[in-house]
């Protein structure tokens, strides 16, 4: 009886074969250590804008409003207020005459937007290999497959016996390699497209958040939107901003 297997694919293939194997498994690897850290760091993400609606904008003073986001200089909405408050000071520090200063408003959208892009580049880091390997790990294992079968039938060819069990056994084994691929594609492109649309949510929490920030440091004042859609003065908080 003909012995077919994993480890007789292993055993019999040349060097194209092992490589083949071997590169799908560095691909696996990748992107699974990639989903697995971007999702913790998603979910710490969620955790950040949760505690920056729920705790930030209910302070009385903007220190202490810092303080509800932490210590860490990784948390993104942390950053965010650090640069609206820098932004707005600078403003008020480099005005020595009146027709030589900036709209507060551009200066502002520009410094939050900034801080916004930089966030967003980290959140979006390692994604590229998730979208490399979604897209490339099936065709890496259909060539192992090809090269698979293109040997499996010289040899079947050279033993002059072509009977159904010469053939079904090493072109059972060379398919395994687009099975292989496929099984390393499927979750990097699933990986992909969930941390893509926590990544869209995290950044829409940012966008409102610095459109709060903008108001606040214009007005002394958060804009909310009511339930109608419309823009309301959220009077009740009031933070002082210490030069």
């Amino acid at each position: 009886m003909q012995e077919i297997g994993l480890s007789h694919l292993w055993t019999q293939g040349d060097f194209v074969m092992r490589a083949t194997a071997l590169i799908l498994l560095v691909m696996s690897l990748l992107s699974w250590i990639v989903i697995l850290t971007k999702a913790w760091d998603l979910f710490r993400l969620k955790k950040m804008a949760h505690g920056a609606e729920k705790h930030f904008w209910h302070s009385d003073e903007f220190d202490h409003a810092l303080e509800t986001l932490g210590s860490n200089d990784s948390n993104p909405f942390r950053m965010l207020a650090l640069t609206g408050k820098e932004a707005a000071q600078h403003h008020r520090a480099s005005q020595p005459q009146l027709h030589d200063a900036m709209d507060i408003s551009d200066w502002l959208t520009r410094s939050l937007k900034s801080s916004i892009d930089e966030a967003v580049s980290r959140m979006q880091s390692g994604l590229a290999v998730l979208a490399s390997v979604g897209s490339t790990a099936p065709f890496v294992g259909l060539f192992g497959t090809v090269w698979g079968i293109y040997h499996a039938l010289i040899n079947i060819g050279a033993s002059g016996v072509p009977t159904i069990d010469k053939v079904a056994g090493p072109v059972g084994e060379a398919l395994i390699m687009t099975a292989f691929g496929l099984a390393v594609a499927i979750p990097a492109v699933l990986g992909y497209n969930a941390l893509s649309r926590g990544n869209k949510s995290v950044i829409s929490k940012l966008n409102r958040f610095a459109h709060d920030l903008h108001a606040y440091f214009i007005t002394g004042a958060r804009l909310r939107l009511n339930t109608r859609g419309a823009t309301a003065d959220d009077a009740a908080v009031r933070l002082a901003v210490k030069n």
